[in-house]
């Protein structure tokens, strides 16, 4: 399998720094409620700098948000929507323990973090805009159709994995109980991109190593090295 962003997302966001993993070993026994504590009190540290809207994350993902035509306040990165939650209500959706971990680093850096459940991915996942026949299995269940342009991961099966780039993941590849391997993609706009990527893959590598979870692949890509392959059980 593979994982890249198009030629076009490089051209038209130079700025741009994704980080990827592939962790498995994966269970819903995972026990995260230490790692959970520590970096919520580090996201509670950001707020106390200000809102969510002055980090320098979060303002170079609503500048690409209003590149793509989008209004920034209508569409939130999901980083964004998640810190907004927090701020309010104090505390993060529990989904799964890896994505629960995966959240509060979301939190305490102020980036997207998405969790794919690579046994529901055909092939590999691209970064790239829709053509308007790529279909997406909303949380909901209905099915939507991205129109043509949008940002959205997509498949070799022509499913978008996402839509709006980084504010929706879609039901088809969230992880469930069943889920042992996945695949993690971080992506950042700001200044200090690269420092901050490496540094939230760092920590996601340490923790998920604590718990019992290995480390099939990893990778900071760029525009001269956009892809990262990657063998899955």
């Amino acid at each position: 399998m593979h994982f890249t962003h198009s030629e076009r997302i490089w051209r038209e966001f130079p700025r741009l720094v994704p980080g990827v993993l592939v962790v498995s070993g994966l269970h819903r026994g995972l026990e995260v409620e230490g790692p959970l504590t520590r970096w919520l009190e580090r996201a509670r540290e950001r707020f106390s700098l200000g809102s969510e809207s002055q980090l320098p994350e979060i303002e170079a993902w609503r500048r690409a948000y209003s590149q793509m035509g989008m209004k920034p306040t209508q569409y939130r990165s999901a980083a964004e929507a998640l810190l907004r939650r927090f701020r309010k209500e104090g505390s993060i959706p529990r989904v799964h323990p890896f994505v629960d971990l995966s959240n509060v680093l979301s939190l305490a850096f102020a980036l997207p973090v998405a969790v794919f459940d690579l046994s529901h991915v055909d092939s590999f996942l691209v970064v790239r805009h829709a053509t308007g026949i790529e279909k997406y299995l909303a949380f909901s269940g209905e099915i939507e159709t991205p129109p043509a342009d949008e940002v959205i991961f997509a498949d070799a099966a022509g499913r978008a994995h996402a839509r709006r780039w980084t504010f929706r993941q879609s039901r088809e590849s969230a992880v469930g109980a069943d889920t042992a391997q996945v695949l993690v993609v971080t992506e950042a706009l700001h200044d200090a991109a690269s420092g901050d990527v490496v540094a939230l893959l760092d920590a996601l590598v340490e923790e998920s190593r604590a718990l019992g979870c290995s480390l099939r692949a990893r990778a900071v890509l760029s525009a001269d090295s956009p892809r990262l392959d990657f063998e899955i059980d």
